[in-house]
């Protein structure tokens, strides 16, 4: 296993590092609310690093994630990468792709993921969607939504005829809402098997593992200068033993979050076996992300405390996608069965 970025790789997630170092700062971020920010979506749709992730693969999706983690920032990247242009891409038909990927890749067409699958989600025999499914991420700017049915079949429609989006809040701002389809007209992708939805839900619990292996590095690295900078007693809080070890543990977590994602997406990425993989990567972000945050927050004492602190977005951030990815007990017991029904 080779995780070493290629030189069209660390060329896209170095761009990317500039666009959300330049764009999402504390004063923007605050100023956007719970909503997402069209320009910084523009900039980075037409600086071309949406659709170069067709070319990336999702290896090189993660290293980008991770930028966006660092920074918090609010735009719909992951869900348009990996319920978009991924799915897409490596399950749409010939004439899907000509339709569909150059809107993706422009930014005209934004897509969510109702996922995992939900079992109140019907198709009729002539592709039309009833049921509802209560929490969409990043739903309220999207034009599209890839729905998984009951029966783990892909089905992909425009936000149009027979939906409504109803606003949900969530930890994050995500720009989440609830979905209803009342009939609504969509289009199959993918195999008739379940193959389609395995691969697009290994795909996503990679992605979201990485950006959460960035939003606790963002983290760590403003509890880092902050215990630098601060003084207790004459002395750095950084030179105390109990503060090191501290953020000792949440740096190992950070990177056992992050080498586990890389290996998920690589193996992927090679045609590899992953979803064993992508569990793995979702139970360190889920779990291990969890403390990264809290220790973040902590580690900048009183300040931790402060809503309007940038440490709190990453806070935010982590436990929803702790939320997101599932429990580490739930995430542990999926593995746990599929090791098992591979004896």
């Amino acid at each position: 296993m080779d995780f070493t970025p290629t030189e069209e790789q660390a060329e896209a997630r170095d761009l990317a590092a500039r666009i959300f170092g330049d764009l999402a700062t504390h004063e923007r971020l605050a100023a956007a609310g719970t909503g997402s920010d069209p320009e910084l979506w523009k900039a980075l749709c037409g600086a071309g690093l949406v659709s170069a992730v067709a070319d990336l693969g999702l290896l090189g999706l993660v290293l980008l994630l991770e930028e966006q983690g660092r920074t918090t920032a609010q735009v719909p990247y992951a869900a348009t990468c990996v319920y978009g242009l991924l799915a897409v891409t490596a399950h749409g038909t010939p004439e899907q792709r000509e339709r569909l990927l150059p809107g993706i890749g422009d930014g005209s067409v934004v897509v969510s993921g109702a996922f995992p699958a939900q079992g109140g989600v019907r198709a009729s025999a002539r592709g039309e969607l009833t049921g509802t499914v209560p929490v969409v991420p990043w739903l309220r700017d999207a034009t599209h939504v890839l729905v998984a049915d009951g029966g783990r079949r892909l089905w992909l429609t425009p936000l149009a005829e027979g939906i409504t989006v109803t606003p949900v809040e969530l930890t994050a701002p995500w720009s989440a809402g609830r979905l209803t389809l009342d009939g609504a007209p969509a289009e199959r992708l993918g195999d008739p098997d379940a193959y389609a939805y395995a691969d697009v839900l290994a795909a996503a619990r990679t992605a979201f593992a990485g950006l959460q292996a960035g939003v606790c590095a963002g983290s760590l690295a403003r509890a880092v200068a902050h215990v630098n900078g601060r003084e207790q007693f004459g002395r750095p809080l950084a030179t105390r033993q109990a503060v090191q070890l501290r953020a000792a543990d949440a740096h190992m977590d950070t990177e056992a979050i992050r080498v586990t994602a890389y290996e998920a997406a690589w193996r992927r990425d090679t045609g590899l076996p992953c979803a064993t993989h992508a569990l793995t990567a979702a139970w360190w972000a889920s779990e291990a992300g969890q403390r990264v945050v809290h220790t973040g927050q902590h580690l900048h004492g009183g300040a931790g405390a402060d809503l309007g602190h940038p440490v709190h977005r990453h806070f935010l951030w982590g436990r929803q996608l702790d939320a997101y990815l599932g429990c580490g007990s739930e995430v542990l017991q999926e593995l746990g069965e599929l090791i098992a029904s591979a004896e």
